[in-house]
């Protein structure tokens, strides 16, 4: 009789001097922590913008990341390496949700947080359904080009945001744009790992020149870091319960389709490098992520997903041990514990802030060229160019479709936009030629 899997791996020693580093294997603990560590950092420049944006408190999200991690270790058995962060996707529907204003708290969070726990539960819903029934009918359901046209539709309906917080003065604007090509610069031209961490030293190098210009010349309004000194060093984050309306739920619910091709994507990468077939794992990935969304929704974080930036990381360093991702997660939980951090990221200057937006959401957009040409996709076929040009103008112009009190915002058209084109435009003749 053969013996029953268990549910976490035996991960092997490995020397620290291989090249490759494989999910079940493990490096000396002081190593595994560092490495940890560094996701932390890496996660962290979008992982604290994108709650900023929102009007969330950056040290509930990080925190929940920690959490969020945690959930999907455990639902995944240890098998899959993965962090979870904010969820841009979130970032347009929460604020049309919630009527935020841009700075910031965000008065209306509790409205918000229904709908993202509502998310959560239907992209767990997905998982589930993928455990019974597998998951090769998602795939047909979502391939390449119609998530290529999610997410540059969730790009592109995300840049007023980003311009609006640049449109505030003269200064803002174009310190924003000095806060774009610092970024461009790292990015670019930064040796080693700190080529992979562009927002957050560009959001280090432009804060310190606007606290040169602003606290130092007055030539801006200065950087108060009075609520820095008042916070303690350790303290619960501020925990907010979630209230469910309709009207929010049905914006912020849809983006639950989003994450599902985010993590579905993120696990294809990640099989692809490790040269194993991550695919049984896919519904429990969708699970634990669809879970750790809820339980984040759940005590006022955002609604989390796999980050692009950490297998960025994994790419470069060949490291995939899952225990680095365990170490990751304790030390975003211990972050999250320290009101004195958060306050620091509160200080980071407005303009810096729509500088980081334009190239985050500029990314994103960017995205979905990267999983056109990675998975070759045909544009002389008029039916992929039709989804694409679909969904592209339905997110970039917001277009919002109502159905009594229900209300379909201008991500979740594209979303659903471009899976209904993309099959409707199917049939058994052959695919035209544009």
């Amino acid at each position: 009789m053969s013996q029953r899997r268990s549910h976490f791996p035996t991960w092997r020693p490995k020397d620290s001097g291989a090249r490759d580093v494989l999910p079940d294997e493990r490096l000396p603990l002081g190593q595994t922590v560092l490495l940890g560590f560094q996701h932390v950092v890496a996660m962290f420049g979008a992982a604290a913008l994108l709650p900023i944006l929102m009007g969330f408190d950056p040290n509930v999200a990080i925190f929940f990341s920690g959490v969020g991690t945690l959930i999907f270790f455990l639902a995944t058995g240890g098998r899959v390496p993965s962090y979870l962060g904010s969820s841009a996707a979130f970032v347009a529907v929460v604020i049309a949700a919630t009527g935020y204003a841009g700075t910031g708290p965000n008065p209306n969070i509790p409205v918000a947080l229904g709908g993202i726990v509502a998310a959560g539960a239907l992209y767990g819903l997905v998982g589930l359904v993928i455990g019974l029934s597998g998951h090769a009918w998602i795939e047909r359901l979502m391939p390449p080009v119609v998530t290529g046209a999610i997410v540059a539709a969730i790009g592109l309906n995300l840049a007023p945001i980003a311009t609006r917080i640049l449109s505030g003065s003269a200064l803002d604007t174009w310190f924003g744009l000095f806060t774009v090509a610092l970024v461009a610069a790292v990015t670019v031209y930064a040796p080693g790992l700190a080529r992979r961490l562009p927002i957050l030293i560009g959001a280090g190098l432009a804060t310190l020149a606007y606290l040169a210009l602003a606290n130092g010349l007055g030539l801006a309004k200065p950087v108060d870091f009075a609520g820095v000194a008042a916070a303690p060093w350790i303290g619960l984050p501020h925990f907010v319960a979630p209230v469910f309306e309709a009207g929010a739920i049905s914006l912020i619910a849809p983006v639950f389709v989003v994450l599902v091709a985010e993590n579905l994507g993120h696990i294809k990468a990640i099989g692809a490098m490790t040269g194993r077939n991550l695919d049984p794992w896919i519904a429990r990935a969708f699970l634990g992520d669809g879970v750790a969304t809820m339980v984040s929704g759940a005590m006022g974080g955002t609604g989390v997903t796999t980050y692009a930036e950490n297998m960025g990381v994994m790419a470069m360093t060949r490291i995939f041990s899952t225990l680095v991702f365990a170490a990751a997660e304790l030390t975003a939980i211990l972050f999250g514990l320290c009101p004195k951090f958060g306050a620091l990221i509160l200080t980071i200057p407005t303009p810096v802030i729509g500088g980081l937006s334009i190239v985050v959401f500029g990314l994103i957009a960017a995205t979905a060229g990267r999983i056109w040409v990675e998975n070759r996709v045909d544009f002389s076929e008029a039916r992929n160019l039709i989804t694409v040009g679909v969904a592209v103008v339905m997110g970039a112009g917001d277009l919002t479709l109502k159905f009594g009190a229900f209300a379909l915002g201008g991500i979740g058209t594209a979303t659903f936009g471009a899976v209904l084109v993309y099959h409707a435009l199917g049939g058994r003749r052959p695919a035209a030629r544009a």
